[in-house]
């Protein structure tokens, strides 16, 4: 009976927040008035737009450095979604965490059960969050000095740097380094300068490989040295750190796995040397016979 009381006042207070917010948003000409998008995206647009109605209500709670953490983090993971509509993704995973455990859950235990549907509700997506965070962090460590290569090998055959970055960017694969590389060129393109753009890279994923990087063309466009240079010895070191990350990984192997060889393998091999040996001894002990003949 708490519980529905709990959850009535929950959704009373949702509806009552979510009528005080304004629901009216500016209206701009888009792809679907023109009929240009297809149905199937017309309908995920408006899944979209029903949801992002719905995450309205937790705007007070976005503010500040919440809100700019929340931006920088969904940025760099990737993430298509707006820190309300993150707010609201928590609290659908606090509502189904309650719902699913309910059946479970004794009187006794009833604050605690609804301690922990909120605790977990909102921490399982910051972990997701982190985790996805932390995935393409690595992928962009890894693809750098190959990006730096062709960077280099494009200065060397006579391009400047912008044309090089073009080349590459129009060439390559599609992965994550080389989106960046394409949003770096899209913002040199509308207006901003090659330093803010390139160091606005490495303020948002703030990776000492990709400050190198960064740092390095700066210098070289303020000092006015070659690029060419900067670039074949950029690309050198990035060979260099990522060979000793490798030997790095290669030495905390065994480390990581004594955990697995003490938990599952070592009592494996226990059972099956001493376990036929532990049945012959219960079967045919032979302190029963000094026992009887006493």
């Amino acid at each position: 009976m708490v519980t529905l009381l709990f959850l009535c006042a929950y959704f009373c207070a949702f509806s009552f927040v979510l009528g005080l917010m304004p629901m009216q948003w500016e209206s701009r000409p888009t792809l679907e008035a023109l009929g240009m998008v297809p149905l199937a995206s017309k309908r995920k647009r408006k899944l979209s737009s029903v949801f992002f109605a719905a995450s309205v209500i937790n705007k007070p709670l976005c503010k500040g450095p919440v809100r700019a953490r929340l931006t920088k983090d969904l940025a760099v993971a990737r993430v298509n979604l707006s820190p309300e509509e993150f707010f609201l993704v928590k609290e659908i995973g606090v509502f189904l965490i309650l719902m699913i455990s309910y059946p479970s859950v004794s009187s006794n235990f009833i604050f605690g059960w609804i301690a922990m549907g909120f605790v977990g509700g909102y921490m399982v997506p910051e972990f997701w969050l982190k985790g996805r965070i932390k995935k393409i962090k690595g992928i962009m460590v890894k693809e750098l000095p190959d990006a730096i290569d062709l960077l280099g090998l494009c200065v060397n055959a006579g391009l400047d740097f912008m044309l090089s970055l073009k080349w590459v960017v129009e060439k390559s694969t599609p992965s994550v380094m080389i989106d960046e590389l394409n949003t770096i060129l899209q913002e040199i393109n509308v207006g901003k300068t090659r330093r803010d753009a390139i160091k606005d890279l490495a303020s948002r994923y703030e990776l000492p490989d990709l400050s190198t990087f960064s740092r390095t063309l700066i210098q070289a466009d303020k000092m006015g040295t070659s690029v060419t240079e900067a670039l074949n010895i950029l690309s050198e070191d990035m060979r260099i750190s990522r060979y000793r990350r490798g030997e790095q990984l290669a030495l905390k192997a065994p480390l990581k796995m004594l955990v697995p060889l003490l938990l599952f393998i070592f009592p494996v091999v226990g059972i099956l040397v001493a376990g036929p040996i532990m049945i012959d001894f219960m079967e045919n002990n032979p302190f029963a016979n000094v026992a009887g003949g006493r």
